[in-house]
């Protein structure tokens, strides 16, 4: 089993910048690849960005030159460093893990084994 524990979600402005953290711990050397989820009221969950253990970084159309995805290995840390925030911006961050590598299909939530529960980052314009 691998948890995972996000962190560091809060209200910003928009054009501010926020960095959300997730904790894993467990079988973490079973994880080939981690991502970043979001859902906003109403809509449904959508993958932001995800970082496979080789290093391979994808990333929405809607974040990039925005968002970075990276990762402590050391610490089982995944971070996402989000400026220039919009007020669409605007969900509840999920971190998901998965025991394989993620591909062209990294956006389908359901491939991930383990998520956590989310934290709230809000922009207001």
């Amino acid at each position: 089993q691998v948890q995972l524990v996000e962190s560091g979600g809060d209200s910003v402005q928009a054009g501010g910048s926020l960095r959300v953290s997730c904790a894993a711990s467990g079988r973490t050397y079973a994880i080939y690849c981690m991502g970043w989820f979001r859902q906003a009221p109403g809509k449904e969950r959508e993958g932001v960005a995800a970082l496979n253990r080789d290093g391979r970084i994808s990333y929405a159309d809607s974040v990039k030159g925005r968002f970075t995805i990276s990762r402590d290995n050391a610490k089982n840390t995944l971070s996402l460093q989000m400026n220039s925030l919009k007020p669409e911006d605007t969900a509840v961050y999920y971190c998901a893990a998965a025991t394989f590598m993620c591909s062209s299909s990294w956006t389908a939530v359901g491939k991930y084994a383990y998520r956590g529960q989310g934290t709230q980052v809000t922009v207001s314009s």
